[in-house]
């Protein structure tokens, strides 16, 4: 069975993948067999446009990738990853790095920057944060997916009620604003809460500010 698709109802993780990128083939051999050497998944490839032609598993995982690549830099692959959607960390590695380099790296978001010769820990230990990093990112969208998906149960009326209601106007207020009866306006008040999945108005108010939903009164 592949590890990177489990069984319906198997509580078994994904194994997390590390791709390679480096056009010397004695590094990404010596990275693969590390990495693998942990239990990690691993995809080594030898060019940027191998990376942006290849078809990765939806895992946690992150990329390590060299500056210095043919036809195009490792800092503008970055860049062209984040513009196609792709948002697995990376961990960048070179032999030729200098101080402006580190800096655009990291503030696009790299997690490392390691100069070649490295220690394999060093290696390990940039990795294991990176794909701590993309399991978190993950784990948000989950909850962010979730959160979505119990809001658009609501019906456009109940939406709006909601919307009053986290902007702290009382039950009387609400049915003013809306034309309403005080009695209708605790019955969708109730709906709201039950399809959100909270019992506090305080939680209701964080998953409102999560949505962007919002009124204010005038």
């Amino acid at each position: 069975m592949n590890p990177t698709t489990p069984h319906r109802g198997s509580t078994i993780p994904a194994v997390p993948l590390v791709v390679v990128v480096d056009d010397d083939a004695a590094v990404r051999d010596a990275l693969d067999s590390l990495l693998r050497s942990v239990g990690l998944q691993t995809r080594v490839l030898g060019s940027p446009a191998e990376l942006l032609q290849a078809e990765l598993p939806d895992v946690p995982g992150c990329i390590v990738l060299d500056v210095r690549l043919p036809g195009i830099s490792g800092l503008d692959l970055q860049g062209q990853l984040a513009a196609q959607g792709i948002h697995l960390p990376i961990v960048f590695m070179t032999g030729h790095g200098d101080i402006p380099m580190t800096v655009r790296a990291m503030k696009a978001g790299a997690v490392d920057f390691l100069s070649k010769p490295f220690r394999d820990q060093d290696m390990l230990d940039a990795v294991s944060a990176a794909i701590e990093r993309d399991s978190r990112r993950r784990q948000a969208g989950a909850a962010r997916d979730s959160l979505e998906a119990r809001y658009a149960t609501l019906t456009p009326r109940e939406r709006e009620v909601m919307a009053h209601v986290v902007a702290g106007l009382m039950n009387k207020q609400v049915a003013g604003e809306l034309n309403l009866s005080e009695i209708t306006v605790k019955i969708h008040r109730g709906n709201v809460m039950r399809k959100m999945g909270v019992r506090a108005l305080a939680d209701l108010v964080r998953q409102a500010e999560a949505l962007g939903v919002g009124h204010s009164p005038a």
